[in-house]
This record gives structure tokens, C-alpha cells and sequence, in this order.
């Protein structure tokens, strides 16, 4: 008696695969980011900032078509590789490596699903470490809140000009007269902005794009930390950096500002206050992206952030935001705490509101393609009765 033909082996969809690789790799970029904190020598994102400067002593002209070249030659130069080997890599997942089922000794639809048995399912870690790998590369959040803390426990023991020498690691203002609570104003300002840059916003784009999106987006932020100011030298010369780096933000900013008003009461604040904060004030920042965060963050803390910054290219005066006393030092480790939380929140909202949509548009695809698959009903024509014509011939 013949034993039975194998059954098909029957895989999600590939592009189900693909998004499953990539957000467990985003999660364990996370882990990474959280255990190891940033690379501490060779950093590949200093090195990208390092290229750049040199492009830079090259390409700099002090007009808008200059930096526009400048910054998409940059950012085209990370992100195509990145593109190209997600690419590759999803690819395994649709053309998983063996014998075809149209090639060799087993063809037809029994050997097919042999071959498929033997080959077994494709294998999506080489994409999740891949992801992991980048994304923890982009990743700063562990960082910024240790360079926070720093400053907190310089200002806690009463180490004004150690506080001073620490500050520009997280902003780029001029410490030099700044007291207590503007040091700790600028800290926890500088940790709320950076929350987005650092770990809300790759984590979006990871899930968004991919390998290209987490490539794209550092290479954006890190040109937009550096030429993207209000400065004389790239006032024209660094608006495109600027203007990505804003629409870039646009969508992550908003959710880290809401996972903060949610973390509130982690730090002892009111959710509601928070996002009253939010709506009232965070409007009123010159960033439309900074501006939410930072909001959120002053009403979840009950702090008054805003006010005189100072620059060494220039002094800004900031609308206030929030309604709480002024901040010290120790209000620094609340801050920190706050940017883990919203960070943590930030990550399960982006991962699963990725897969909703990895799943539905799965199922979409698989019920387009089963109702291709099926033969169409022929179609019954009518046959209309013809009648001869009677031949007239001469008589």
C-alpha cells in the first residue's frame, strides 16, 4: 500500500515574515540599547558624522542648493546600501534557497510540496538580526539618560562648573553663565527632544521602513545636529537637513509626547495635567516637533520649562511651557525615568500597531490571491438558431 503524497507546506505570507523579522528586531535593538548603552569607541554614527564634515569642507556654498546637494548625497549614501540588503534579505523569505519545484527529478504538484518539506520554512533571522543590528546602532536613549544623570549628580553635589562642562554632551548651549536651575532646565528640555530623536522616532521608521528608515532617519538627525542651525554659516546652507529632520519628526513626536503624558504618574504626575500642558503650550514652541515633547514632559514633572536659551551664536527667548515651579537638579532623574517610560510605551504602541497592519494587509493579500487562484466559471453563451437562406439560382 502506497504511502499517502506529502501534504504542502503551507508559510505565511512573505511580506508577514518580513514584518514579523523586522519588529522582533526592533525589540531586541531595544534590549541591546538598554544593556550596552551606545558603542563607547568607533561609534558608526560619528563616523558618519566625521564623513560629513569632510563633504562638508568640500561641498559648502553658502546658498540652499549647496546644502539641498549636500544633504541628499549624504543620506543617499547610507541609506541605498541599507535598502539593498533588506531587499536581499526579504527576498529569502519569497525565494528560499533549494531546488525549484519546476527543476530536478521532482516536478509537478506532489514534488513540489516535497521540495518544500525538504527546503523547510524560510528563515527570517538573518532580516531580525540585521535589524537588530542597525537599530541598535541608531538607538541612543540609554545614553542620553546617563549623560543626564551625570549632570544631575554634579548639580546634587554642588558641582556647578563639572554641571557646566557636562552640558554641551547633551545641547549645544553656552553653559558658561548658567546657574543651577538653567542648567537643570537645559538637561531635561535637552532629554525630553532627544527622547524623540533617540528613541521614539528610529523606532517608528524601523517599523515604517525597515533597514533604509532606521539608515534615513539617523543620517537626517545627525546632519540636522549639525548644520541645521540658525546660524550665519548655515542659515541657507543647512534648511534642507532642517526641514527633513522637522517632517521626519512629525508623526514621532506626537506619539512620544502622548506616552508621556500616559507615563505620568511613574513621576508623580497627572496624565490630565500633562496633557492639558500639551494642548495649551506645546504649540507655542518655535519647533513643531520639540514643542509637544517638551510640554508633555513639563506638565507630567510639574516644571516650568522654556524661557532665555543662549547659544553661542545667538540668545532665543522661548514662550513658557507648563505651570509647575522651576526645576533643580534633582528633578533631572524624574526626567530620565520619564524618557525610559515613554520610550518603553513609544516601543509596544509602534510594534503593535505594526503588526495589526503587517496582518491585515497579509490577509488581504492571501484572500486576493485565493480568489485569483480559483477557476473561473465558464460562461454560458447563447446560441442563436441560424436559418439557411434559400440559394436562388436562374431557371
Amino acid at each position: 500500500m502506497s504511502s499517502p503524497p506529502p501534504a504542502p507546506a503551507v508559510f505565511p505570507p512573505a511580506a508577514l515574515c518580513s514584518a514579523r523579522a523586522r519588529l522582533g528586531g526592533l525589540v531586541l535593538a531595544a534590549i541591546l540599547d538598554a544593556l550596552l548603552a551606545d558603542p563607547a569607541r568607533h561609534h558608526p554614527v560619528a563616523g558618519f558624522g566625521g564623513v560629513a564634515a569632510r563633504v562638508e569642507a568640500t561641498s559648502y556654498r553658502d546658498s540652499r542648493l549647496a546644502g539641498t546637494l549636500h544633504t541628499a548625497l549624504l543620506i543617499a549614501a547610507v541609506t541605498l546600501p541599507a535598502a539593498v540588503t533588506d531587499r536581499r534579505l526579504a527576498r529569502r523569505l519569497t525565494h528560499p534557497s533549494g531546488p525549484g519545484p519546476d527543476r530536478g527529478p521532482d516536478r509537478g504538484p506532489a514534488g513540489g510540496a516535497a521540495i518544500a518539506a525538504r527546503v523547510g520554512r524560510p528563515s527570517a533571522v538573518p532580516l531580525l538580526l540585521a535589524t537588530a543590528g542597525l537599530g541598535w546602532v541608531v538607538l541612543g536613549g540609554t545614553s542620553l539618560r546617563r549623560a543626564g544623570r551625570r549632570i544631575g549628580t554634579a548639580l546634587a553635589d554642588g558641582d556647578l562648573a563639572g554641571a557646566r562642562t557636562l552640558l554641551p554632551t547633551l545641547c549645544g548651549r553656552d553653559p558658561a553663565n548658567l546657574d543651577e536651575s538653567a542648567l537643570a532646565r537645559g538637561a531635561i528640555e535637552s532629554i525630553a527632544e532627544n527622547t524623540c530623536d533617540a528613541v521614539v522616532a528610529p523606532l517608528w521608521w524601523g517599523a515604517v521602513a525597515g533597514l533604509p528608515g532606521l539608515a534615513a532617519y539617523r543620517a537626517v538627525n545627525t546632519l540636522d545636529a549639525m548644520i541645521g542651525h540658525h546660524s550665519p554659516r548655515y542659515e541657507r546652507f543647512g534648511s534642507c537637513a532642517a526641514r527633513l529632520d522637522d517632517l521626519a519628526n512629525l508623526i514621532p513626536a506626537r506619539i512620544g509626547a502622548f506616552a508621556a503624558c500616559v507615563c505620568a504618574p511613574l513621576v508623580g504626575g497627572n496624565p490630565v495635567d500633562a496633557y492639558w500642558v500639551l494642548r495649551r503650550d506645546g504649540r507655542s514652541h518655535p519647533s513643531p516637533n520639540a514643542g509637544p515633547v517638551e510640554a508633555a514632559f513639563a506638565g507630567a514633572l510639574g516644571l516650568r520649562l522654556g524661557g532665555e536659551l543662549r547659544y553661542p551664536y545667538r540668545v532665543e527667548h522661548r514662550p513658557q511651557l507648563g505651570f509647575g515651579r522651576a526645576p533643580t537638579g534633582t528633578d533631572i532623574a524624574a526626567a530620565a525615568r520619564l524618557s525610559a517610560a515613554t520610550g518603553a510605551v513609544s516601543l509596544a504602541v509602534t510594534v503593535l500597531a505594526a503588526a495589526a497592519a503587517s496582518t491585515l494587509r497579509a490577509l488581504v493579500t492571501s484572500r486576493t490571491l485565493r480568489r485569483s487562484r480559483q477557476p473561473r466559471r465558464p460562461r454560458h453563451t447563447r446560441h442563436t438558431r441560424q436559418v439557411p437562406q434559400a440559394q436562388h439560382g436562374r431557371g
